[in-house]
């Protein structure tokens, strides 16, 4: 077998980045395939929805206690710890109805804006529940997107910089197949694969329900409770469908 000649560093840069002085030395750029999260401020309705979630977290808990009981006799008590107080949905409750009716208005306004026609659609915000993780720690969310809708979110009514905080990754599926390794991880740059935002009570964060989430584990230093929502725009036909044959 006839050995490869090896090549030095003047023809290697020919056929590298090294030979780029003969182009162009600015290139214009444009950013497509955006992925967008709003979020914003409003502390004014946690202390109503703090005490409007409270019924719901404590039925949560009681539904697991006999699981978490079992679990602990077998192996340790070790309290409530890794568990995550799911309610049953907040949609029809007055109490969440102002957030409700906040949340499916606002959704429709953000698809607005990212370019979506809805003229022949209706956006509902189809789920909405609230969690909160074990006051002993190890409450967390894996990563996950939400199947068959297009807007979701969080309103933090329990949070600070010692609980846990949502991650968002990069959905592009190509993208996270080919990483290079970032030079540096603290900045936001193109090779940035996932983002984490700080949390407080009252923050509220909107995305597309196809980005990839999930929250880091809780260490239960103080309590994190949050509402958690998904919107979906529905076409009209389906909607007159379903009025036409009820009647």
């Amino acid at each position: 077998m006839k050995k490869k000649k090896k090549r030095n560093q003047k023809e290697l840069d020919k056929i590298s980045c090294g030979s780029a002085e003969t182009f162009p030395t600015q290139l214009n750029v444009e950013d497509y395939f955006k992925c967008p999260v709003w979020f914003a401020d409003a502390p004014r309705f946690v202390d109503d929805l703090n005490t409007a979630s409270d019924p719901y977290i404590e039925v949560a808990k009681k539904n697991l206690k006999k699981d978490i009981s079992k679990r602990n006799k077998k192996f340790g008590d070790r309290g409530d710890m890794g568990h995550v107080f799911h309610s049953n949905s907040l949609i029809g409750d007055p109490s969440f109805l102002q957030l409700q009716n906040y949340i499916g208005a606002t959704a429709h306004n953000l698809l607005i804006e990212m370019g979506f026609d809805l003229t022949n659609y209706s956006v509902f915000t189809t789920e909405m529940w609230v969690q909160e993780f074990a006051k002993k720690g190890g409450g967390h969310h894996t990563l996950h997107t939400h199947w068959n809708g297009h807007i979701s979110g969080f309103y933090f009514l329990k949070a600070s910089e010692k609980t846990s905080r949502p991650i968002f990754e990069d959905p592009r599926a190509g993208n996270m197949m080919n990483l290079l390794p970032q030079k540096d991880s603290k900045k936001i740059t193109y090779a940035s694969h996932q983002i984490n935002y700080e949390v407080k009570p009252g923050r509220m964060i909107f995305f597309p329900s196809y980005m990839p989430h999930m929250y880091t584990v809780d260490m239960g230093y103080e309590p994190f409770r949050f509402i958690h929502w998904n919107c979906q725009a529905i076409p009209k036909g389906v909607l007159n469908y379903e009025r036409t044959s009820n009647r």
